[in-house]
């Protein structure tokens, strides 16, 4: 992916009405006296970089939240460094104060703000405005996904959460492959960051699974997550 050019601030993307909104005693969390009971619940989806999520969720039939878009951009102060470069497999240089307020805003409104993040300029670009009215869940997708898991558990709203699991190899190749088509760094970069990624993977399994993750194989992963969306 080359260098996207600015996206429109706030630029309306329409999404089709949904079926069943979840009911209020599907999710109960605090909200000052007054406020709405939330219309529906966030489905979070973790797993390593170039594990499927973006495809997964994508084929879900629900509105999609990429937490990638929640990056800080790279001259943020503070961001933490490795190998002499911004580390953006750190949680730190992730915005999660942000991306915790977005889904929960999307648990009672039915329109969100999203931010429009450009991973080969390592900044946001813009923002865009996506309608959920209707919609009876949303997916929420990304490698620092686990991190929203317990304040999404502590509001009432979780509806699942899970990681993708299918053989590293796989992953490091279709991650690479995918970087080098989208230009998302330079060559050298790409290699070195998939070869920490490849050995640090299970230490990420053991992560997500302590913070109350659930293994999902990757094959059959879209008909898993659909059942529960549904409800079935």
């Amino acid at each position: 992916m080359g260098v996207a050019t600015p996206a429109p601030q706030a630029s309306a993307r329409h999404r089709p009405h949904y079926a069943r909104p979840v009911t209020p005693s599907d999710a109960l969390f605090d909200l000052p006296e007054g406020e709405r009971v939330p219309r529906r619940r966030v489905l979070v989806l973790a797993g390593a970089s170039g594990s499927g999520k973006s495809s997964v969720a994508g084929r879900l039939g629900i509105p999609v939240v990429r937490l990638d878009d929640f990056y800080l951009d790279i001259d943020h102060p503070g961001l933490p460094r490795a190998r002499g470069t911004v580390d953006w497999d750190d949680p730190g240089t992730w915005d999660l104060d942000h991306a915790v307020a977005t889904l929960l805003d999307a648990c009672r409104c039915d329109s969100l703000t999203l931010p429009v993040y450009d991973i080969p300029t390592s900044r946001r670009t813009g923002s865009e405005t996506l309608d959920i009215s209707g919609a009876p869940a949303i997916v929420a997708e990304g490698i620092f996904a686990a991190h929203v898991v317990e304040p999404l558990r502590s509001a009432g709203v979780l509806a699942g959460a899970f990681h993708l699991v299918q053989s590293r190899t796989t992953t490091a190749v279709r991650r690479f492959a995918r970087d080098v088509g989208e230009a998302r760094k330079p060559l050298g970069t790409l290699v070195r960051r998939g070869v920490a990624l490849w050995r640090a993977e299970p230490r990420l399994v053991r992560s997500w699974q302590s913070a109350g993750l659930d293994p999902l194989p990757r094959e059959g992963a879209e008909d898993a997550l659909a059942r529960i969306v549904s409800g079935r």
